[in-house]
């Protein structure tokens, strides 16, 4: 059915089946050969009985309210559209099914904990299982568990695992949102007597946080619910659900935690039953999440398994991602397995994790440490650790007494399960090998949240997210994932409006605001994630909703950053003049800001790095960082305007809309010169203030110009960080200077992204020389926020971009940027109007272009030499001479 419409979805997630609240939002892409519709019509079915077929007058096919009456829980759904035009309708699509989930008000189970007997402490805690027994008749139609937990959970029926989810329920900020998940375990339940079991541990709830392993504050005792509902093909119905008949027992796994590891005693035999304890928990109301589930995604053989001595073996698996290895060769009874898990080994073939160790100033390291432990009982177990996860590609394995087949040891990839909506590829290997590993990064990283690095932290950053979701849209359809993790960004943030560091906060600090991390929070360029990330989104899916949702946060974000720049000065304004200049309250310069973060490290005449936050901290703390927060508030009230303008604020859009442009003439009155120089005069200010529009458009070129003699001052290196470097090379093409941009990317020595590969990365690294001349690790080689570049190929080697003020790719601008390195350019992305392809290639003097534009997209081609066409749907290939300056 080429010219019906397809790829119909609703707005939630699931595991074996996607499950709804009670009123989803329709989508579906619209046909790839008819004409544009003036309207929809849509069938629906209930427990397979048919509801009024609705007629939808516009043409619209994105985020349709439901339009039947709401849903009530355990419904099974399937529904189906087709256009209508002029010509009359389109085939009918293909049906798409979902099923409602159990909602918060039909729950009927308790909450039941196990019956703990002493307290290790946290990073030490076993998991428990939670038992039950029923009996089911013969003749099952069809089963579902609905589960949730305060803690990370595996549910079993029979000894069959529920589902293929991992870590569930996943990490949110649980003392105001909780996740269930619903398993279809038809197939397990037997007639007769049959056997639950959830096992139950730690996990994100009461486990350690951060690169300094203090305890989770969401919790002390844990908890989990669940209902069992069984439908029978005469049609009756039993429930069983979580109460006091449960029993508790300690289970084979004698340590779990998320961050340290995971320890299995297949010998331990089954303690004695204790009764669970009942209602001890305090919980949110159940929801459903709109985030596609965690999976172990790949299974990878390592691709070298070395001895080292007698009892020490390093498996190399090729690739650092977010996962566990798999051992499915314990050895004989009682046989002990250690593994260690890294990023890099050193130049005696060992494993080292020294660089992912945490200091304070005057405080002792704390050690990294990522190590699972299985003891056989020799009854060939298979060790899965599903109770932790870790950021590796080497795991360092020491048993003795027993030999250790390579071919038993595999790694599981285990992070959401996101879909792909975009590809690219060039002539350049090196270019694809870039696009790869900063692909990697960001999935080593989408382990249910946005984290920073998969290993020594492990937290949802919104710095981090911010940078890098611009590139993540173009990668893959982050909507659900985004919106869930918006929603802990909401959940946490502070009462005066501050956004909390990252998200979920399991430190809480909007209830210890005097703990001197609180101090640290509210710094530009990471708070602003609450304004920029929920833009982009609705610029790249075309969700309303998502602005919405995140309004009332939005503006209570802003607003304390206005307030803080007219109430607080930094010490160095306070020392030019007593008295506030009229600009300066617009300047955001009074509270801490983080900065542009991660530039490249000054070298000592030794060639010692030096670290400006531990060479003199209070210094760094104390640094003028106005220049930046001026520049994040003037585009988070614009930004804020242009929302409100989508909303039908109109008031608020016009409000904001002034208050923007006194924050930008307060920056130009501080931060530019007349002769169109930054007072910081740096590559990172240039950058912003170019991609932030806060130059003037007579000064522009002279600011690019300054930003190009800074690039050659530093011998043709990038002296960028953390958030002006995935706009770098895009300011200096949009400015003309396309050779300097593409200079920077294949640059081979450090500072540069080549140079990552060059010493073996596998991912983005947290610091530019993450691996340095010596082979010595320094930081994650797993942080993600660095690979926004690949944006850059997406946007200006291929050269598609959505056209400006363009929403969901309803308008898209093709201007490729070549070069005389590549010869060719080609990616694709799937957009909600369906897929956007672009092709170039050259030939002598010739480049051709073709573009493949899908129903309901107009295009705008622009060439190399200046020129420029418009097409519709369908096809568009032109041949053009290359101008003799690219």
């Amino acid at each position: 059915m080429d010219n019906a419409p397809y790829d119909l979805r609703i707005d939630i997630g699931g595991d074996q089946f996607t499950v709804s609240g009670p009123a989803p939002r329709l989508s579906w892409k619209p046909p790839s050969d008819a004409e544009r519709p003036t309207g929809h019509e849509l069938e629906c079915t209930v427990d397979g009985e048919a509801r009024p077929a609705v007629r939808v007058a516009s043409g619209r096919h994105r985020f349709l309210p439901w339009p039947w009456a709401a849903l009530s829980s355990g419904r099974q759904v399937a529904w189906r559209v087709r256009a209508v035009g002029a010509g009359g309708p389109s085939p009918w699509s293909q049906w798409n099914a979902f099923e409602v989930g159990l909602l918060d008000e039909d729950w009927r189970a308790r909450w039941i904990s196990p019956a703990e007997s002493g307290d290790p402490g946290y990073g030490k805690r076993p998991a428990h299982t939670l038992t039950t027994r029923f009996e089911a008749r013969a003749g099952v139609r069809s089963a579902r568990l609905y589960a949730t937990a305060l803690g990370v959970y595996e549910a079993y029926v029979n000894g069959e695992r529920a589902g293929t989810a991992e870590l569930s329920p996943g990490s949110t900020s649980y003392d105001r949102t909780l996740y269930a998940q619903a398993y279809d375990i038809t197939s397990a339940v037997e007639a007769g007597g049959n056997l639950v079991e959830i096992v139950l541990s730690d996990g994100w709830y009461r486990g350690q946080v951060g690169a300094f392993r203090l305890p989770a504050g969401w919790g002390a005792v844990l908890g989990a619910r669940a209902e069992l509902h069984v439908v029978y093909e005469d049609g009756s119905r039993q429930v069983v659900r979580s109460d006091e008949t449960w029993t508790s027992t300690r289970s084979a796994i004698t340590r779990a935690d998320l961050m340290d590891g995971q320890t299995t005693d297949f010998r331990a035999g089954p303690d004695a039953e204790q009764p669970v304890l009942v209602d001890q928990v305090e919980a949110p109301a159940i929801d459903w999440s709109p985030a596609p589930p965690v999976r172990v995604v790949e299974t990878r053989p390592a691709e070298t398994v070395r001895q080292l001595r007698d009892g020490l073996w390093i498996a190399d698996f090729g690739q650092n991602a977010s996962g566990w290895i798999a051992l499915d060769d314990l050895g004989p009874v009682g046989t002990r397995t250690v593994v260690d898990y890294g990023e890099h080994v050193g130049a005696d073939g060992d494993l080292t994790t020294t660089h992912l160790d945490s200091t304070r100033p005057g405080e002792d390291p704390i050690l990294f440490v990522q190590r699972d432990e299985a003891v056989s009982a020799g009854r060939g177990e298979t060790f899965e650790p599903r109770h932790t996860v870790h950021g590796f590609r080497y795991a360092r394995i020491r048993r003795d007494g027993a030999p250790l087949h390579p071919a038993s040891v595999t790694m599981r990839v285990v992070h959401t399960d996101l879909r792909r909506t975009g590809t690219f590829a060039c002539s350049d290997d090196d270019l694809n090998r870039l696009h790869e590993i900063a692909d990697w990064s960001f999935r080593g990283n989408a382990v249910d949240v946005p984290t920073d690095c998969p290993t020594r932290e492990r937290l949802a950053w919104t710095g981090d997210y911010q940078v890098f979701a611009p590139t993540a849209t173009r990668l893959y359809d982050v909507l659900g994932f985004s919106r869930k993790w918006l929603r802990s960004v909401r959940d946490d943030q502070l009462p005066d409006g501050r956004i909390a560091n990252f998200s979920p906060d399991g430190r809480r600090i909007k209830h210890h605001l005097d703990d001197q991390f609180a101090m640290m929070t509210g710094s530009a360029g990471w708070g602003d994630a609450i304004v920029a990330v929920p833009w982009e989104l609705y610029r790249s899916y075309g969700d309303r909703e998502v602005l919405a949702e995140n309004w009332e946060a939005m503006v209570r974000w802003v607003e304390w950053a206005l307030k803080t720049a007219r109430t607080a000065r930094h010490q160095s304004r306070i020392e030019r003049s007593a008295q506030p200049l009229p600009h300066e309250r617009y300047i955001w310069d009074g509270s801490f800001h983080w900065g542009e973060w991660t530039e490249p490290k000054a070298k000592a005449a030794d060639g010692t790095r030096i670290d400006p936050i531990r060479t003199d901290p209070v210094a760094w703390f104390m640094a003028d960082k106005g220049e930046i927060g001026t520049a994040f508030l003037y585009r988070s009230t614009s930004t804020l305007a242009d929302v409100a303008r989508v909303l039908g604020r109109t008031e608020d859009a016009a409000r904001y809309t002034e208050t923007a442009e006194r924050v930008r003439d307060a920056w130009r009155t501080e931060f530019l010169t007349p002769e169109g120089r930054t007072t910081g005069d740096t590559q990172a200010a240039y950058v912003r203030a170019l991609s932030l529009g806060l130059v003037p458009d007579e000064l522009r070129p002279a600011a690019a110009a300054r930003l190009v003699e800074l690039i050659r001052a530093a011998d043709t290196h990038l002296g960028t960080g953390f958030l002006a470097t995935g706009d770098l090379l895009p300011v200096l093409c949009d400015a003309g200077h396309g050779d300097t941009a593409y200079e920077l990317l294949l640059r081979r020595t450090a500072p540069s992204w080549l140079y990552m590969l060059d010493r073996g990365a596998t991912t983005i690294w947290e610091d530019w020389e993450g691996i340095d001349d010596n082979g010595d690790a320094h930081d994650s080689l797993n942080h993600y926020s660095k690979g926004a570049v690949i944006r850059f190929l997406h946007t200006h080697t291929l050269g598609l971009r959505q056209a400006p003020g363009s929403v969901a790719w309803e308008s898209v601008e093709v201007a490729p940027v070549p070069h005389p390195s590549l010869s060719w350019a080609r990616g694709t992305h799937e957009s909600p109007q369906g897929t956007i392809t672009v092709e170039w290639r050259t030939s002598g003097d010739e480049l051709t272009l073709t573009v493949d534009v899908p129903p309901g997209t107009t295009a705008r081609v622009v060439f190399p030499d200046g020129t420029t066409e418009a097409t519709t749907t369908g096809v568009f290939r032109r041949t053009k001479q290359i101008p003799t300056v690219w």
